[in-house]
């Protein structure tokens, strides 16, 4: 706590002093004032108005007041004039012409005054006369000339000499020379230099006039510098469909008045075309400002052009421009960029390329959506430097696109690189488009237009996609994107928005609905197929009948087994089916069917086979072979096999089946095959193919008894 009240007592005790050593320094009367300059300004008309006094001023701490004093040479009644200025004037009815004066100037403040040195004067010899105006000009290649009128041409004020003095632009040092009356003639002047001149002049008696206003000159003869060419292609710096635009020359090197221009564009195949343009008549090819001109006709299919300027005199050197521009490539990380109101600084790294024949790098600005010569700007930048500045007002939310371009000693040029910046961001405009490309069950294609480079408002950093307000994915700056992970059949809701470092814009939105899943379809049609084909060859197999002997196989594949319908067993049928497809004389299982009996006959080993000639065939056929049965109800069965054999003949014929149905016996068949069976040996009685296949001979029943 003391430590503070120290410091806060000390504190006080330094401003204290300082403030008494202020006073004690600023303490007492003012410093003496400079004496005054006192003249009689005299305009064109006539002099003796009044006598204008000022005096230089001094730096005083203190309120000083200043005053102007007065008094004929010979007379102790004097005048006084305060003032807080530094200067005053005397009016004419205080002096007289030829009158000589003592004039003064007195300071004075709260500690006394002091006053400045006298000056005396006569009236007469103070007239100043106003300052000249130079109106003539003549100059050729050799010499200059001025002229002016003189200020004291009046009978009461004589010619007294005037004064001249010039100087370059480049250098401000004045050089003077006297002696002179109303006329001047250079002839040490540099050719195409710009040159600035005064004049001063004095009457016999008095004092000289102002130095005149300053003229600027230049030397005639023909332009020395060259144009400044480019091209503008808009927001494509690497087309050729541009026009050319270049920069006035300054006067120090047109070395007079440009009278209009020079083209001249070179095509691939050989033609060379050349525009004359006129400033004072350019109708409607050329287009000029303060500081540039452009042509309104395109460059397109040229590839270089030549451009000078001429005066009254000559034409400048032909500035020549290659407009076949190809690409170098450049990492954008390489490129820094700064834009605000005020102005664009653009900075790059060396590209990995040679640059050893490199001359100058030119670096260019366009403002998007100007037309061609406006909005536009570019500088060359010495080969040993990084960095462009661009001065000027740059707008918000405006792009600006900055290009930098490589230009080597044979002229070519290349597109190093481009970027866009504003100089302030805010959030885009709508994507213009969106639609859905193409839908699957799981997954959508996306596709958009970008939003236009006037309407995105900053540089676009992504464009984020959502779907029904649950997911946001960031899909970068292309135009399309594939949404995955979805549910088949579904309705959907999808936006998109595009991003700048201000914020998202406003939402596109666009609905659809996925495809229904059918993958079980293919495992279906599979079984499907399989059941289908087991039907069938269970259908056909059932159709060709069931083989006792193929009963551990398909009975489809039993091709020994013969037609039951081609047994002399299937007189007993009673029933048959129909089916015009596959089998019309399927044989339907009776509940009690009627079992044949056999009859076995015994037979003496000797005996001959006469005996069996001698039973007749009407003995045969009559002969009981079945329990019950009798010869009439043998006929009846034998038409209506017959029916039944034709019938299965002509369904077999229909479908196909003609190799099968020729086991069918026919009456005339079935009487050769009795023959035979007559024929052959007792051992081997006669049995049709179905007996032979199912029943057993005569020896196996003996064997078996």
């Amino acid at each position: 706590m003391a430590t503070l009240k120290t410091s806060w007592l000390l504190s006080i005790f330094v401003v204290n002093l300082r403030n008494c050593f202020a006073l004690a320094v600023s303490a007492g009367p003012p410093v003496s004032p400079f004496p005054p300059e006192c003249y009689c300004p005299c305009d064109e008309k006539n002099c003796w108005v009044y006598i204008y006094c000022t005096w230089d001023k001094r730096q005083e701490p203190q309120n000083t007041t200043y005053s102007l004093h007065w008094k004929r040479a010979n007379s102790k009644e004097g005048h006084v004039i305060s003032e807080t200025s530094f200067n005053a004037s005397i009016a004419r009815e205080h002096f007289s012409s030829h009158d000589e004066l003592r004039v003064w100037v007195q300071a004075e403040n709260q500690y006394g005054s002091v006053k400045s040195e006298e000056v005396v004067f006569n009236t007469a010899d103070i007239i100043k006369p106003p300052p000249p105006r130079i109106t003539s000009i003549l100059q050729d290649s050799s010499s200059l000339e001025i002229e002016w009128p003189h200020p004291c041409a009046r009978p009461e004020t004589p010619l007294g000499p005037c004064d001249i003095r010039y100087r370059t632009e480049e250098d401000q040092r004045w050089f003077e020379e006297d002696k002179y009356f109303n006329r001047y003639e250079f002839v040490s002047h540099q050719p195409c230099t710009a040159y600035e001149f005064q004049v001063r002049c004095a009457c016999v008696t008095g004092l000289k006039s102002y130095w005149s206003a300053i003229e600027k000159i230049h030397t005639l003869t023909d332009p020395v510098g060259k144009l400044d060419v480019w091209r503008d292609c808009g927001v494509t710096p690497a087309s050729f469909d541009c026009v050319l635009i270049w920069k006035t020359l300054p006067m120090s090197q047109a070395c007079d008045l440009i009278l209009g221009y020079e083209v001249k564009l070179f095509y691939p195949n050989g033609t060379t075309v050349l525009v004359n343009v006129s400033i004072a008549e350019p109708r409607g090819q050329l287009v000029c400002d303060e500081t540039r001109c452009h042509l309104n006709s395109s460059l397109k299919d040229a590839t270089s052009v030549n451009v000078s300027a001429y005066n009254a005199l000559g034409a400048t050197e032909p500035s020549k421009l290659t407009l076949a521009i190809p690409g170098i490539n450049i990492n954008k990380q390489d490129v820094h960029l700064k834009i605000n109101e005020e102005n664009v600084t653009v900075s790059w790294d060396l590209p990995s390329i040679s640059l050893k024949d490199l001359k100058e790098y030119v670096v260019e600005y366009k403002q998007a959506g100007c037309p061609p010569g406006q909005g536009f700007d570019w500088v060359k930048v010495n080969k040993s430097q990084r960095t462009a500045i661009f001065k000027g007002q740059f707008k918000k939310y405006t792009p600006y696109q900055i290009s930098v371009f490589t230009v080597f000693n044979s002229k070519e040029v290349h597109h190093l690189f481009t970027d866009i910046g504003y100089s302030l961001e805010r959030t885009p405009s709508k994507v213009p488009s969106f639609k859905v490309f193409s839908i699957d069950t799981t997954d959508v294609t996306l596709i958009w237009e970008p939003v236009p480079l006037d309407e995105q408002n900053g540089v676009i950093l992504y464009y984020q996609v959502g779907v029904d307000r649950e997911k946001v994915y960031n899909v970068g700056t292309n135009r399309t994107y594939k949404l995955l992970g979805l549910s088949p059949g579904q309705e959907y809701e999808v936006w998109i928005r595009a991003v700048t470092s201000a914020g998202p814009g406003e939402n596109a939105t666009a609905r659809f609905k996925t495809v229904e899943s059918y993958a079980y379809l293919p495992v279906l049609l599979t079984v499907l197929s399989l059941v289908g084909i087991c039907i069938i060859l269970v259908s056909v197999c059932t159709c060709r009948g069931v083989n006792k002997g193929c009963s551990l196989g398909p009975p489809c594949y039993c091709d020994k087994v013969p037609d039951p319908r081609n047994s002399y067993i299937f007189r007993d049928m009673k029933h048959q089916i129909n089916d015009p497809m596959t089998c019309s004389c399927i044989a339907i299982q009776e509940q009690h069917p009627k079992i044949s009996l056999l009859e076995v006959l015994e037979t003496s080993p000797g005996a001959s086979t006469s005996s069996l000639e001698e039973t007749s065939e009407t003995e045969r056929l009559t002969r009981p072979l079945v329990g019950d049965g009798s010869s009439q109800m043998d006929f009846q069965d034998d038409q209506r096999e017959k029916a039944v054999i034709e019938e299965c003949h002509r369904t077999d014929h229909k479908y196909g089946r003609e190799a099968y149905s020729k086991m069918v016996d026919s009456d005339e068949e079935r009487d050769k095959e009795e023959e035979d069976c007559w024929s052959s040996s007792d051992d081997e009685p006669c049995r049709s193919g179905y007996e032979k296949h199912f029943m057993p001979t005569v020896l196996e029943i003996l064997e078996v008894s």
